[in-house]
């Protein structure tokens, strides 16, 4: 049992990326990226499917009150990145929260973490590829350039247009599709050719995967601007009421989009090791970026939600719609180029992302050998690289994006979860080490006991909900058919609440880091019950393959 939880200290996590664990065929990668271009990469990794695409669907399940739930995770993902920022300081290498839950919890989990993200960047790069095939579709029509439905649309949806008798793209591909024996050619072109063009991008390298992601930052900024300005105009306040239409439950509802469209400030953990003062920079291009997209996020919610009725805005191009509805035809085309733009540099950064995760975890054993290997020209982990274009460009073929976004979702909040404990679990720095960090500017999460603070939170809310929502306890002790995957999740989550109230008041923990994994544990109780049942088997995948290969041929095992 001690050796499933065998841990990895900071300082040989630090020397071992330093020194390539001592292996000539390992070199390290090349240090060029500034604050200003981290902060970049998680501007593109956060502004792309979640806001020209899942927002559409967080405003039709929440009304205009779905802003409430973009603060709600922005403060979730606020005391999340803080916690990934004192970790980047102290444990400066790729790997993200792979890396700091082997510090903090011991290889067991960090196993499960790293298997957990490869839902969070390369499956969630199979969403982000589908709708930007779906804009960049859009905008070759505006050239009067027409793609056949069956090169536009996956298998599995244009499957259940024709069963559902459905009219549409999915129905006209489904009749029209040529014929391979007794299988129908339908696949997503557009998506399969932006994935393999991206994999090249990153292959090649980091500097031009960092000009290339700048770039379409200041272009997507700048459309993003001019939807907001536009929108404004055409804003009647009459559709801001009601303004929670389906209740609290509707706002929640729409928890995997929203919560989709945060994810990615961590992919600037991985380029850790390509940062050029990594404790310093790397904490700042999280904070920057996170806030930054999170006033996009409220203002764009705000228009949309101001400019038509919510109840048209459960599609997949939300924000081509609400202009297509006002009649402004000029805007179809420019929103159409942001969309393509904003989706290319996610792709981008969370295809960088991935391939770093699985060559710190080949460094460490758990992965092939193979997955270290470094390009001796390019300096990037070109073997994972090319590993992580297959891992995204196949699925494209049989999946459709529904399905891959609430997996996305919930794999990224179990990983927020686990960097927020890790944080309360790691020991404390010496005064030397505090009085070095603060010297060189390197981020120092601020410590606030919350022996006190965080019990009084507790208290005070359970008060507040009972005064103002009498029936609130007992109905979440209603487990009739429907219902039973969320209250069991609330119950989980009042319990785990209570447990660390006692250990707060016990231990003086942190406050930040255990408001972050308060937000991101009721955050999950938004997941439904095939969201849990996809994810545990995922999970149950990553074990297997633990215990036949990644625990005996770990570094640590030796």
């Amino acid at each position: 049992m001690n050796s499933l939880f065998r841990k990895k200290s900071i300082h040989k996590i630090t020397q071992d990326a330093k020194t390539g664990q001592g292996d000539s065929e390992l070199h390290t990668l090349h240090k060029v990226l500034s604050v200003k271009d981290l902060t970049f990469f998680g501007i593109a990794a956060i502004i792309g499917g979640g806001t020209f695409s899942a927002i559409g669907n967080a405003c039709f399940s929440g009304g205009p009150a779905v802003i409430l739930l973009y603060i709600m995770c922005a403060v979730a993902c606020g005391f999340t990145a803080m916690c990934y920022a004192e970790f980047a300081s102290r444990v400066p290498v790729s790997g993200s929260a792979y890396t700091y839950a082997y510090v903090s919890f011991g290889e067991l989990f960090a196993w499960i973490i790293g298997w957990a993200l490869i839902m969070e960047y390369s499956i969630g790069n199979i969403y982000i590829a589908f709708s930007w095939s779906g804009y960049f579709t859009n905008l070759l029509e505006s050239f009067h350039v027409h793609l056949p439905a069956w090169l536009t649309i996956n298998y599995k949806s244009a499957h259940a247009a024709f069963i559902e008798n459905k009219p549409g793209e999915g129905y006209l591909a489904w009749q029209n599709a040529p014929m391979m024996g007794s299988l129908k050619i339908i696949f997503d072109m557009p998506a399969v050719v932006i994935n393999i063009l991206i994999t090249y991008l990153v292959y090649r390298g980091t500097k031009e995967s960092k000009n290339f992601s700048n770039l379409m930052v200041w272009i997507k900024l700048l459309i993003i601007v001019l939807v907001i300005g536009v929108g404004f105009f055409y804003i009647d306040i009459n559709n801001w009421t009601p303004f929670m239409p389906n209740g609290f439950s509707g706002v929640m509802g729409g928890v995997s989009a929203v919560f989709f469209a945060y994810i990615g400030f961590d992919a600037v953990s991985t380029l850790a090791e390509e940062s050029r003062n990594p404790q310093r920079d790397l904490p700042k291009g999280m904070i920057y970026s996170l806030l930054i997209c999170t006033v996009v996020f409220i203002l764009l919610a705000l228009i949309i939600t101001g400019m038509v009725s919510y109840q048209l805005l459960g599609v997949t191009d939300p924000l081509a719609e609400i202009f297509a509805i006002k009649g402004v035809k000029w805007m179809l085309f420019i929103v159409s180029i942001a969309a393509v733009v904003a989706m290319t540099s996610v792709l981008l950064v969370f295809q960088m992302g991935q391939p770093r995760i699985w060559m710190t975890m080949s460094r460490d054993g758990l992965m092939p050998k193979k997955f270290s290997t470094i390009h001796p020209k390019y300096k990037t982990p070109s073997f994972a690289t090319i590993i992580t274009g297959l891992v995204v460009g196949l699925p494209i073929f049989f999946t459709d994006e529904n399905f891959v976004l609430d997996f996305t979702s919930i794999g990224t909040l179990f990983a927020f979860v686990l960097v927020c404990g890790g944080v309360l679990l790691l020991s404390p720095q010496s005064e030397a080490e505090l009085a070095e960090r603060k010297t060189n500017g390197k981020f120092k999460i601020p410590y606030i006991n919350s022996k006190y603070i965080f019990p009084g939170i507790v208290i005070a809310s359970l008060i507040t909900i009972q005064l103002f929502f009498p029936n609130y306890f007992t109905s979440i002790l209603d487990f009739s058919e429907g219902k039973i995957t969320n209250h069991v999740s609330l119950l989980v989550f009042y319990g785990l609440c209570m447990v660390m109230a006692i250990l707060s008041f016990l231990k003086n923990l942190s406050l930040i880091p255990l408001l972050g994994l308060i937000c991101c544990c009721y955050l999950l109780t938004g997941m439904s019950y095939s969201n849990w049942l996809w994810f545990g088997s995922w999970l149950l995948i990553g074990l297997i393959v633990y215990f036949l290969y990644s625990r005996k041929h770990s570094k640590l095992q030796h």
